[in-house]
C-alpha cells in the first residue's frame, strides 16, 4: 500500500512537471509569436515611412520645380511689362514730337509690344494651369500671377489707346496731305497767274521804260553854219528877194544821223570849245547860258532841262 502511494505521488509529480513544461513552451511560443508580430509591424511601418519620406521628397521636388519655372516664367513676364511700359513713354514722347518719318518705327514698336503682350497672356495662362496641376498651394504665386494679370490688361489697353492715336494721327495726316495737294494746285495755279502777271509786268515795265526813255531823249549838234547846211540840219528863210533879211531856221526834214542823243535829266553841259556861239534851236533864253574858259566858249550849261527842252529836242549850235 505504501508503493502504490509513492508511485502515485511520482506520477503526480511527473505530471505536474509535465504541465509546467508545457506551459513555459506555450508561453516562449507566445512571446516569441509576439515578437514576430511586433517586428513585422514595425517594418510595415517603416516601409510605410519610407513610402511617406518618398512622397514627401517627390512633392518638394515638385515643388522646387514648380516654384522655379514660376519665378522664371513671372520674372519674364514683368521683364516685359517694364519693356512696354519704358516702350510706351518712348512712342508717347514720339507721337508728341510728329516726326512723319518716324511713322514706320512706331508701328513696328507696337506690333512688338502687341506680341510681348501675347505671348505674355499665353504664359500666364500656363503658370495657372501649372499651378492648379501642381497640388501645391503657392498663394504668393497665385497673388503675383493676378496682379502680372492685372497688369497686362492695363498694358493692353494702353497698346490699343496708342494703336487709336497713331490711325487718329494717320487720319489727320491724310486730310492734310489732301489739304497740302489742294494748296499745292491752288499755289501752282497763282505761280501761272503770278508768272503771266510777271511776264505782262515785265512787258509793261519795259514800255514804260521805253516811253520815259522816249520821254527824255533829246538830241545836239554843233558846228559852222556851212557845215549844218550840208549835213541838213539847218537852212535859210525869208528875206526880201531871196535874198535880204534870210533868217536862220532849222531844216523840216532834219538829218538825225548828224546828232548825238543825250538824256535830258543827267545831261547839264554840252562841250563846244569855240570863240563863238549862238544856238539856233528855239529854246528859253532864261534856261541855259555859255561857259566861258580862257577867252573860248567851253561848253553851254543847262539851268533848267524841263525849260530848255520844252519846245523843242533839238538843240542845234553854231559855231564859229
Amino acid at each position: 500500500m505504501k508503493k502504490g502511494f509513492e508511485e502515485e505521488k511520482k506520477s503526480k509529480k511527473w505530471e505536474k512537471s509535465l504541465l509546467r513544461n508545457i506551459v513555459t513552451g506555450a508561453v516562449v511560443l507566445l512571446i516569441a509569436i509576439t515578437g514576430f508580430i511586433i517586428i513585422l509591424n514595425k517594418d510595415a511601418k517603416i516601409s510605410e515611412l519610407y513610402v511617406e519620406k518618398n512622397n514627401l521628397n517627390s512633392l518638394i521636388e515638385t515643388r522646387d520645380s514648380v516654384i522655379n519655372e514660376l519665378d522664371g516664367t513671372i520674372s519674364e513676364i514683368e521683364q516685359n511689362i517694364t519693356f512696354i511700359k519704358n516702350k510706351r513713354g518712348q512712342l508717347e514722347l514720339e507721337q508728341q514730337e510728329g516726326s512723319p518719318d518716324q511713322k514706320e518705327r512706331i508701328i513696328e514698336d507696337i506690333a512688338l509690344m502687341n506680341t510681348m503682350l501675347e505671348e505674355s497672356e499665353k504664359k500666364i495662362e500656363e503658370l495657372n494651369e501649372k499651378l492648379a496641376s501642381s497640388n501645391v498651394d503657392l498663394a504668393s504665386f497665385r497673388n503675383r500671377i493676378a496682379k502680372l494679370t492685372s497688369d497686362l490688361k492695363e498694358q493692353n489697353e494702353v497698346v490699343v489707346q496708342l494703336q487709336r492715336e497713331l490711325e487718329q494721327k494717320d487720319f489727320q495726316l491724310a486730310e492734310m496731305d489732301m489739304k497740302v495737294t489742294e494748296m499745292s494746285q491752288e499755289i501752282l495755279v497763282m505761280y501761272d497767274s503770278i508768272s503771266v502777271m510777271n511776264d505782262s509786268i515785265v512787258d509793261k515795265t519795259k514800255k514804260l521804260q521805253h516811253m520815259d526813255e522816249q520821254l527824255h531823249k533829246a538830241y545836239w549838234t554843233f558846228g559852222t553854219f556851212k557845215e549844218l547846211k550840208e549835213n541838213g540840219v539847218v537852212t535859210r528863210e525869208g528875206g526880201i528877194l531871196g535874198i535880204l533879211g534870210k533868217t536862220k531856221a532849222l531844216n523840216k526834214n532834219l538829218n538825225e544821223n548828224y546828232f548825238t542823243e543825250l538824256d535830258i535829266r543827267n545831261t547839264q553841259t554840252i562841250p563846244l570849245y569855240a570863240k563863238k556861239a549862238e544856238i539856233i534851236s528855239e529854246h528859253s533864253d532864261s534856261s541855259y547860258h555859255f561857259v566861258y574858259q580862257d577867252d573860248l566858249i567851253a561848253f553851254l550849261e543847262i539851268e533848267d532841262p524841263n525849260e530848255f527842252w520844252k519846245l523843242t529836242k533839238y538843240a542845234v549850235i553854231e559855231v564859229k
